[in-house]
């Protein structure tokens, strides 16, 4: 009985927990892959239901690369090899002062509507699960986020990314002003 407890307590862990998969890819740079959900679709069909999946696949290298992408297949695993590659071909820079984001910045997509401001060392990453996986393969350390609205992931990741291009460095303003 006592083992069987501790083989349950082992194989559950808290949903907010997300794994971590780290691969190799061919340009022999490591980024590591988050899957934030799996969606299940159904078909009536003549012989019963179909069943397909989705999959939202986070791809980053820790080091300012991120994207993010949405596969679709008939398997789980397959839909989730399609999410990662459909993510490390939308892949965008995220700007960084130190290990925090340069400035504040607030975005909306659909219902769902994101706020990034910057913290001082040492405060850590406050963020939802799903803004915490996709600024933590950015390779931030210290920010303050708040989801407000919708929690979709989706329209929360798609808010995330569009707040991510609005960022901008100190020396792309000094380039825009012409300072440089």
């Amino acid at each position: 009985m006592a083992i069987e407890k501790e083989i349950k307590e082992k194989e559950t862990a808290p949903a907010e927990e997300q794994s971590l998969v780290t691969y190799q890819t061919p340009e022999s740079s490591e980024y590591g892959e988050i899957v934030l959900s799996i969606n299940r679709c159904s078909k009536v069909v003549k012989g019963g239901r179909n069943f397909s999946f989705g999959a939202l696949v986070v791809v980053g290298d820790k080091n300012g690369k991120v994207g993010y992408g949405y596969g679709k297949a008939n398997e789980v695993s397959d839909a989730i090899r399609k999410g990662g590659e459909a993510a490390k071909k939308n892949m965008v820079t995220v700007p960084r002062r130190g290990l925090t984001v340069p400035h504040s910045v607030t975005a909306k997509y659909s219902g769902s509507s994101v706020l990034i401001r910057p913290a001082s060392e040492g405060t850590g990453m406050i963020a939802g699960g799903t803004m915490r996986a996709v600024l933590s393969l950015a390779g931030v350390v210290d920010v303050l986020t708040k989801s407000l609205g919708s929690s979709n992931p989706s329209n929360v990741v798609k808010a995330t990314f569009k707040a991510i291009r609005m960022m901008q460095s100190k020396e792309q303003v000094l380039e825009k002003l012409g300072k440089i």
